[in-house]
């Protein structure tokens, strides 16, 4: 989309969220049958050690929307907290 539409000045670009700290997941969170060990368990899965916020993936979409991002076209742009391009050896 991005190669059809940059001749007539359209940028196309996406954002691609990792787990992040909403109500729905809050809600399956609480779900389970121990929340606070659930939420541990998942954050301790993301390679910074915690959800993204909602906040984060807004500032994300803000950014591209701007004119700050004038020269960015075609462009995914994870905010997963290094879910897709981080390889972690385990700790020990």
């Amino acid at each position: 989309m991005a190669a059809d539409a940059v001749a007539d000045g359209v940028r196309v670009n996406a954002v691609a969220p990792g787990t992040a700290d909403t109500p729905w997941v809050g809600r399956l969170l609480d779900s389970a049958a121990d929340p606070a060990a659930e939420r541990a368990a998942l954050a301790a899965r993301q390679p910074m050690g915690r959800l993204v916020s909602a906040e984060e993936v807004a500032h994300a979409i803000c950014y591209l929307a701007s004119p700050l991002s004038g020269s960015t076209t075609g462009t995914l742009l994870n905010v997963d907290g290094g879910m897709f391009g981080l390889r972690l050896r385990p700790k020990g």
